[in-house]
């Protein structure tokens, strides 16, 4: 198997030089380029990815911490922050927390600074302290799609308003002429989940509407968790005409719910959710919600990330900001089958 020297020989450059190529960093004139790329596909030459961080004492790979990798939000994420990530020569490793905190210390311990370069955090419920000890130690880390972008975290992060998401949920609801609605939020009541269900409350009180609080529930953000709430809501009030979830997979349920009470939806019941996963389009009825720039926000991430890797000493001197980058695109709603107007009055 070919070496780095070997190629560096054959292109009659540095070993360096060739690792800046490889890597797409540092400054190599177009004719050094072409010529160190010809020697690569000469002498078919892999990259050895142990050797390589070995030699330049870093990872050629970025770290994506997550609390559930069963939400089929985070592998659509994962996959967006998959593609960011290999057009700078990075490869991504998913760590799963599964909500757990402990877990999610240990795993940082081990991949931070050895097998990672950068640690990207997503909703993984892990201790700031952590955080703050692994950025102060010399590996990077920004927090993915911030939900509180007025309430900056004291980390690089990457925000998208989820308050206003919320918002446009109720809004919609409120627009459809439904006065009665219950929430599903699928989190505690301080938890991750917050900013989206005040977005809601906004919307209910700039319409002069009450917010009945007993027909808001903190449910599991699942499938299971939203079916289950739906049944307790509307045994508390049955006069219920939509229900607000928090995010896509609690509104699914609570679709799956409406269908075994023998409930139409929309006509019967109206159901909104949040963030657009690729289910709200596939399940009957599809559902409608709140889209969030996932997209965007991944690509933002690996952004900031790169450049704190790439440029210590610029990260080093905003290490007293409280750096935030909003995502250039708010939150939208996506209206489809599972929301009509509201037919009691």
């Amino acid at each position: 198997m070919p070496t780095l020297n070997e190629v560096a020989r054959r292109a009659g450059v540095t070993a360096a030089t060739v690792s800046n190529v490889l890597r797409n960093r540092g400054r190599v004139g177009e004719e050094t380029r072409q010529r160190v790329l010809e020697a690569v596909a000469a002498l078919d030459y892999r990259p050895h990815l142990t050797a390589r961080a070995l030699a330049e004492g870093r990872a050629p790979t970025l770290a994506l911490m997550v609390s559930s990798i069963a939400n089929p939000f985070y592998p659509e994420f994962a996959l967006a922050v998959e593609r960011a990530a290999r057009e700078s020569g990075h490869f991504v490793i998913i760590c799963n927390t599964n909500e757990d905190p402990l877990a999610g210390r240990a795993i940082l311990q081990q991949i931070a600074g050895t097998l990672s370069e950068g640690v990207l955090v997503m909703n993984a419920n892990l201790d700031f302290d952590d955080l703050h000890t692994t950025q102060a130690n010399g590996t990077p880390v920004v927090l993915c799609m911030w939900e509180r972008p007025d309430d900056p975290p004291g980390l690089p992060c990457v925000a998208v308003d989820f308050r206003l998401a919320g918002k446009l949920a109720g809004q919609h609801l409120i627009e459809l002429g439904h006065t009665r609605i219950g929430a599903i939020v699928g989190s505690k009541s301080m938890g991750i989940h917050a900013s989206r269900y005040d977005g809601f409350a906004d919307a209910m009180r700039e319409a002069g509407l009450d917010i009945v609080t007993t027909n808001t529930i903190h449910a599991p953000d699942t499938v299971q968790g939203g079916y289950a709430a739906t049944f307790e809501l509307l045994a508390r009030d049955a006069g219920i005409t939509a229900i607000f979830a928090t995010n896509d997979l609690p509104a699914l349920g609570a679709i799956d719910a409406a269908a075994d009470m023998g409930r139409s939806v929309p006509h019967d019941l109206s159901i909104v959710g949040i963030t657009d996963i690729l289910l709200a389009q596939q399940w009957r009825p599809p559902l409608t919600t709140v889209a969030v720039p996932t997209v965007e926000a991944a690509g933002l991430a690996v952004a900031l990330l790169r450049e704190m890797i790439e440029e210590p000493q610029r990260a080093a001197d905003r290490s007293n900001r409280r750096w935030r980058l909003l995502a250039a695109s708010e939150p939208h709603l996506v209206v489809r089958g599972s929301t009509a107007c509201c037919l009691r009055r």
